[in-house]
């Protein structure tokens, strides 16, 4: 097993959050804290040098909302892990948040421990969401009304879109499906395919807006 730590970096403005879950951070033997920031601009401009496995992002933070500010590092380095750590359970900006390439979606009450959880999770594949935002956001694209969109998925295909959805890593699914890793990483590519995205996130925004289920 490789000892690699997980790096992260933490962008809040609250200075009391910022700096207890920096301390987090800096007590768990499997991580490292490369970088903890008040708001998004002198993140950006810092970001080259400090770009860390995974960030640990609010939404409302002056000058730039967090949802902007994970859209702008995706774009640059689309293979990174964001995870949105906010008061908010509004249903826009939970999908708003999914579809600027947020991996995860935790509230701020989360027990610290289902924090570092979390990390682990998206660094391993996952995508990490509260239970009550789960909830919520399956609950606000029932309701739509809108018609189901059909992507011509396989059954195994949509079975695995929908752990996807769950939040669960690619070992997870291959566990509960008793397929191996590499079929889940085959059927993934395929479904990225078919639904024109090119990550997690983005395959979890459509299938979620569309209703694929």
């Amino acid at each position: 097993m490789s000892d690699k730590k997980i790096s992260v970096v933490i962008v809040e403005d609250d200075a009391q959050i910022r700096e207890g879950i920096s301390a987090l951070i800096k007590s768990a033997n499997e991580f490292s804290l490369k970088g903890a920031f008040a708001e998004c601009h002198s993140l950006l401009a810092a970001l080259d040098n400090i770009l860390p496995d995974v960030f640990l992002m609010d939404i409302s933070m002056p000058g730039m909302t967090g949802i902007e500010c994970a859209a702008k590092i995706k774009s640059i380095y689309p293979a990174v892990n964001i995870v949105m750590l906010t008061v908010y359970e509004n249903d826009s900006q939970i999908f708003d948040s999914l579809r600027a390439g947020a991996s995860g979606y935790i509230l701020k009450n989360t027990p610290l421990e289902q924090i570092l959880d979390a990390i682990k999770d998206v660094n391993a594949g996952g995508a990490p969401m509260t239970p009550s935002i789960a909830k919520r956001v399956l609950g606000f694209f029932n309701e739509t009304g809108q018609k189901t969109i059909e992507y011509n998925l396989t059954l195994r295909e949509k079975e695995i879109l929908h752990e996807l959805v769950n939040g669960l890593s690619y070992k997870k699914i291959a566990e509960t499906l008793f397929i191996s890793i590499d079929t889940v990483r085959s059927h993934i590519k395929n479904i990225y395919y078919k639904l024109h995205v090119s990550s997690k996130s983005g395959a979890v925004a459509k299938a979620l807006k569309d209703r694929i289920f």
